[in-house]
């Protein structure tokens, strides 16, 4: 966080130590108010289309890659057809495919999932090492302190050993997820230098979004990467974000409005998310 210095009026400054002297704080009230001024939203989760979409195989491009950083600087998704992983980092958007190749997708490159924030930690530190990576989720639940709003996660430095998948654009113009899933590239790497992105969403939003963690692997070189399934590391540091607003954007193209999305997609999407 930046610090900021600047004059304001006597009566001003009046209102805003009343205002402060409440639940919040002058850095917050200010923040709002810049962020409303400059119709830049804080943080707050841009999400494109919905888990049960992509679960049903609904994989045509809603949104380009340049939009979405429009929205955000920091995030995850996939591509057009299921074809990579996307990892959204410090401004960049990067593919990872299912034959590992990593490359910076092109703006006009499209997307029918991808969740992203305009990442503002509020948490700075370093972690102790974790041998799994259900130890690192335990990690970071130590700095999330509610399970009902969403939150970002940043942790760089040494892995030990990682685990990744990569999906593929599948064989049917049809094929849900889960079958996409069964094919799905798997790469494992050690004692690498890299970051994760990851996002940590509440129970309830399971009817659009992918509870729990969300981590994708970017190394630091730029080589390699994926969606996380397994991990051991060295000392991280650790950079958190409370997001308390989000925002959904819908496709509109055909294939999405017309979908049966009733059905309940957690199960699959379980499923789809785990090693193969």
């Amino acid at each position: 966080m930046a610090t900021l210095n600047c004059n304001v009026p006597l009566s001003l400054l009046g209102d805003l130590t009343r205002a402060a002297a409440g639940d919040e704080s002058v850095s917050h009230i200010v923040t709002a108010a810049l962020s409303q001024y400059l119709n830049k939203p804080i943080h707050t989760l841009f999400q494109v289309s919905t888990s049960g979409a992509l679960v049903a195989g609904i994989y045509s491009g809603a949104v380009s890659s340049g939009l979405i950083l429009q929205h955000g600087d920091f995030g995850v998704g996939t591509f057009e057809n299921l074809d990579g992983e996307m990892v959204v980092l410090d401004g960049q958007v990067y593919r990872i495919q299912g034959d590992g190749t990593v490359s910076e997708a092109p703006t006009d490159t499209t997307a029918p999932f991808a969740v992203v924030t305009r990442f503002a930690p509020q948490f700075d530190l370093e972690i102790a090492p974790a041998d799994s990576l259900n130890a690192l989720r335990a990690r970071c639940d130590a700095y999330r302190p509610s399970n009902n709003i969403f939150y970002a996660f940043r942790l760089d430095g040494r892995f030990h050993r990682v685990r990744t998948r990569a999906v593929s654009p599948p064989k049917g113009s049809h094929d849900r997820l889960v079958d996409a899933a069964k094919v799905q590239a798997e790469f494992e790497f050690s004692e690498i230098e890299g970051t994760l992105v990851g996002l940590w969403s509440p129970g309830f939003s399971s009817a659009f979004s992918i509870p729990g963690y969300h981590f994708h692997f970017l190394s630091d070189d730029r080589r390699h990467g994926g969606h996380l399934l397994e991990c051991s590391t060295a000392p991280l540091r650790l950079r958190r974000e409370e997001l308390r607003n989000f925002h959904l954007a819908l496709p509109e193209n055909e294939s999405f409005l017309k979908a049966d999305l009733s059905k309940n997609a957690a199960d699959e999407l379980a499923y789809a998310e785990q090693a193969h």
